[in-house]
């Protein structure tokens, strides 16, 4: 399966942003995603020694699961990172801006190409230059009323999903403004949390999505 055929067949479409977590404590924090039903796995450029981490969460996957799961690099901002992240095993290319030139070697590379968007014109934009979804970005400040007069001027087939202050309680509503995902950043990790916690937070992350 390619990139985005993993994320077509994803049923709970969250992506775990695992910013600033070290490699030594990766395996055991992807454990419990994937224990709890998580596929997309996001360790942004800006954590310590991100490409370990990247390339220990992927061996992760194939070790504890036959499914196949989208893990990669969130924070790329140019070309390079998209090769390193390639090299560490990734398939997933998430940036929070539009550029062509990440989003088109994303897709050279048969990677899912996630850029962060929050007005039509860098919608349609990153469109154009063959992005899989649209990370909406900073998605709380513009709501769900402001992702429906977005929505409405996208092609049917475009996938939304809404990264930044959005947590399980705002699923339904956005889920019915026409999200199909979300990023879960600081709502379920920060750097330095129990891992208990962050298991029980994985696990009301998933119901959450599934109700």
């Amino acid at each position: 399966m390619n990139a985005i055929e993993i994320w077509n067949d994803i049923d709970v479409k969250l992506i775990a942003i695992l910013r600033g977590i070290r490699p030594e404590e990766t395996e055991p924090y992807v454990t419990a995603l994937l224990s709890e039903g998580f596929r997309a796995i996001e360790i942004p450029l800006n954590s310590p020694d991100a490409y370990r981490s990247i390339r220990i969460a992927v061996q992760t996957a194939k070790i504890k699961t036959n499914v196949p799961c989208l893990i990669g690099a969130g924070t790329v901002l140019n070309v390079e990172e998209v090769q390193q992240v390639q090299l560490a095993g990734g398939n997933l290319i998430v940036s929070p801006n539009v550029n062509s030139n990440v989003i088109q070697a994303a897709k050279k590379s048969n990677m899912l190409s996630a850029p962060g968007v929050y007005t039509p014109s860098e919608c349609v934009a990153a469109l154009s230059y063959g992005c899989d979804i649209l990370k909406i970005f900073p998605a709380s400040n513009m709501g769900t009323k402001g992702i429906q007069a977005l929505s409405a001027v996208l092609p049917s087939t475009t996938q939304l999903c809404a990264v930044g202050g959005v947590g399980d309680d705002d699923f339904k509503a956005y889920k019915k403004a026409g999200v199909v995902g979300f990023g879960l950043g600081s709502s379920l990790y920060k750097s330095g949390m129990h891992l208990d916690d962050f298991h029980a937070k994985a696990k009301t992350a998933v119901k959450a999505f599934r109700i």
